[in-house]
């Protein structure tokens, strides 16, 4: 018997910022890591990502192409952050960030210590997806300006 999978337009529904999903479920210790990451505020400044964390076991192995299908065109948030087996399996922890404003379904790695500045810009935005694109290093991580 097959899973069936969550009504993802009803799972979004709540998120009152960012949605942060987790779709790999192998190691719960990172989860919480990442979990710690993304909720650290900066040093300097104590900026912190503004997002809402979907723990939904119903999620896993979703990619980013499926989810993005699943969300409404009209959704209220310009981003979509996925927790999957590459952010759970790097110590850096590298989101995949999916675009759902300006080009519907591109995607962008963030280490999860600075997926404060993509989500923070975006929501107000300052910047664009595209700027951070643009600043991501060779291997397609953004680690910050």
């Amino acid at each position: 018997m097959t899973q069936e999978r969550p009504s993802i337009s009803a799972l979004l529904a709540d998120a009152a910022c960012t949605p942060v999903l987790r779709t790999d479920f192998s190691d719960q210790e990172a989860w919480e890591d990442i979990r710690e990451a993304i909720g650290t505020p900066t040093e300097r400044d104590e900026f912190v990502a503004d997002v809402t964390l979907f723990d939904d076991a119903s999620c896993e192995g979703l990619t980013a192409r499926e989810l993005v299908a699943l969300v409404p065109d009209d959704y209220d948030h310009a981003l979509l952050v996925l927790v999957d087996d590459v952010a759970m399996a790097s110590d850096e922890m590298p989101l995949l960030c999916v675009d759902l404003a300006d080009e519907r379904g591109r995607t962008l790695r963030v280490v999860a210590a600075e997926l404060w500045s993509i989500e923070n810009n975006l929501s107000l935005a300052n910047m664009d997806f595209e700027e951070f694109v643009d600043a991501a290093e060779a291997d397609g991580v953004f680690r910050g300006f």
